[in-house]
C-alpha cells in the first residue's frame, strides 16, 4: 500500500472573509460546520473535511477547485438556484438553460458555480 493510501482527504479553500465564506459553504450549500478555530471554519462534505480558510490576498484561480458529486445533477443545480445560486456559463461549452453541460455520449454532466471568492466548484454525476 501507498504511503497515503488509506489517507483521508481534506480540501483545503481560501477566503477572503472567513464569516461570508462559512455562511455560503453552511446556508446555501447545505454543509454542516464541524467547528471553527483560529485558522479555518471545519466543515463535513460526505467523509471528507473542507477547510475554509482565511488568506487575505488571496486571489482564486480560474479553474475548478473543488466538485460535489451527486446523482442527479439537474435537481441539484434547480435547487442551488432556488437559493439564488448563478451558474457559470461558457462562451465554448454548449450548455442548457441551467447552465449544464452534458459532455458527449451523455452520460456525464456537470454545472460550475463561483463561491463568494470567485473560487470556481462544480456539480457533477461523474
Amino acid at each position: 500500500m501507498g504511503i497515503l493510501e488509506a489517507a483521508k482527504p481534506t480540501v483545503v479553500i481560501c477566503t477572503r472573509d472567513r464569516n461570508r465564506a462559512t455562511a455560503f459553504y453552511r446556508d446555501i450549500l447545505g454543509l454542516t460546520v464541524a467547528y471553527e478555530d483560529n485558522f479555518a471554519a471545519v466543515l463535513n462534505v460526505g467523509s471528507i473535511t473542507l477547510r475554509v480558510s482565511t488568506v487575505p490576498d488571496f486571489s482564486p484561480h480560474e479553474h475548478t477547485i473543488l466538485g460535489f458529486n451527486v446523482p442527479d445533477v439537474s435537481a441539484t443545480v434547480q435547487a442551488l438556484r432556488e437559493k439564488g445560486l448563478a451558474f457559470n456559463t461558457y462562451p465554448h461549452f454548449k450548455q442548457d438553460e441551467l447552465g449544464i453541460l452534458t459532455v458527449p455520449g451523455g452520460a456525464i454532466s456537470v454545472a460550475w458555480f463561483n463561491d463568494p471568492d470567485g473560487n470556481v466548484l462544480s456539480i457533477t454525476n461523474a
